[in-house]
C-alpha cells in the first residue's frame, strides 16, 4: 500500500512538474515575442565608444528619448564596420558613421538621409617609439585605419601630400578600436587614427599627433538613417521627436560642459576619468543640421576614384 502511494505522489510530482515546464516555456517565447516587438518598433542607432555619440548617450541617461512612440535603442559596436552591417541588413534604422563610409553605403544602393553632422574630428597619432615627428617619416611604415572610411581617405591624403610612393605607406586594417589602442600600447603599430576620446588617450601617454582634420577644415562626422525606413509615418515621427531629444542633450552638454557626463563617457566610451578631464575644453556641440555640402562632394569625389 505504501508503495503505491508513493508511486501516485511521484507521479502527480512529474505531472506537475511536466506542466510548469511546459507553462514556463510558453512564458519564455511569449516574452522573447514581445521583446522582439518591442525593439521592432523602436528606432534603432548604431553607436560607437566616441564622444560624438555622447549627445545619445545624454538624452538616454535623462529618459528623453521615452516620449517617442516605440522608443529610441542604441546598439553598441566597437567598429564602425559592424555599424555598416547592421544599417545595411536592416538591423538599426540609423547610424554613427562618417561621410565616406555613408557615400559607400549609397553607392550599394541603400539611400540615407543626413540627419546630423557630427564634432568628430580626427587625429594620426605616431607611437612615440618610432620617433616620427613628421608626415614624411611615415615612409616604410604601418598605419593603422579602415578600409573605405575617412581615415583611409586621408592615408591617401598624407601619400599626396608628402609625396610619398603609394606602397611604402602599409595601411592595415584594424577595425575595432580597443585592438587599435591595444596595439598602440603594446609598440605593434608605427601609427593610427583616432577621434575622441581614444584621441586624448593616446596624447596622454606622449604619443604625438602629426595630422588632425580640424586644421584641413574637414568635417566627416555624420548620423545617418535609411531614407525608406524613414518616409514611412511612423519612423518620420519618431525621428522629428528624436531630433527634438537630441538637441536638447546637445543644450545641456554645452551647458554644463562635458566633465558633467564624466560617468556616462566613462561608461561608454571605456575611458578612465582622468582621459575626461583631459578633454579639450573647448568640444562644443551642434544641433541636428546636416552635414557641409563641401564635405560630402569631398567624400564621394575620393570613393569614385578609388
Amino acid at each position: 500500500m505504501k508503495r503505491t502511494f508513493y508511486l501516485m505522489a511521484c507521479l502527480v510530482l512529474l505531472v506537475a512538474c511536466g506542466q510548469s515546464y511546459e507553462e514556463t516555456k510558453r512564458q519564455t517565447r511569449k516574452q522573447r515575442l514581445e521583446a522582439l516587438r518591442k525593439d521592432s518598433a523602436a528606432l534603432k542607432i548604431a553607436v560607437m565608444p566616441t564622444l560624438d555619440c555622447l549627445p545619445m548617450y545624454v538624452a538616454a541617461y535623462h529618459q528623453l528619448f521615452d516620449t517617442l512612440n516605440g522608443g529610441v535603442r542604441l546598439k553598441h559596436f566597437m567598429a564602425h564596420i559592424d555599424c555598416d552591417t547592421a544599417l545595411e541588413r536592416q538591423r538599426v534604422e540609423g547610424s554613427v558613421t562618417d561621410l565616406v563610409r555613408a557615400a559607400r553605403i549609397e553607392k550599394r544602393g541603400i539611400q540615407l538621409r543626413y540627419v546630423a553632422a557630427t564634432n568628430s574630428y580626427w587625429q594620426l597619432i605616431t607611437n612615440h617609439n618610432s620617433r616620427i615627428r613628421q608626415l614624411k617619416q611615415l615612409d616604410d611604415k604601418m598605419v593603422a585605419m579602415t578600409r573605405f572610411s575617412v581615415t583611409d581617405m586621408l592615408s591617401d591624403l598624407i601619400v599626396d601630400s608628402v609625396k610619398l610612393r603609394d606602397e611604402h605607406l602599409f595601411r592595415v586594417q584594424i577595425n575595432d578600436l580597443n585592438v587599435r589602442m591595444q596595439m598602440l600600447q603594446n609598440n605593434e603599430m608605427d601609427a593610427m587614427f583616432f577621434s575622441e576620446p581614444q584621441a586624448t588617450m593616446a596624447r596622454m601617454a606622449r604619443h604625438p599627433v602629426v595630422l588632425d582634420t580640424r586644421k584641413l577644415d574637414m568635417q566627416m562626422g555624420v548620423i545617418a538613417f535609411r531614407e525608406k525606413e524613414m518616409r514611412r509615418p511612423e519612423r518620420h515621427k519618431q525621428l522629428d521627436l528624436f531630433v527634438k531629444a537630441y538637441n536638447a542633450a546637445c543644450d545641456s552638454i554645452n551647458k554644463k560642459g562635458i566633465r558633467h557626463y564624466r560617468d556616462l563617457i566613462v561608461k561608454y566610451c571605456g575611458v578612465q576619468s582622468a582621459v575626461v578631464d583631459s578633454l579639450p575644453k573647448d568640444i562644443k556641440y551642434q544641433h541636428a543640421v546636416g552635414p557641409r555640402q563641401k564635405d560630402v562632394d569631398l567624400a564621394q569625389k575620393w570613393l569614385q576614384k578609388k
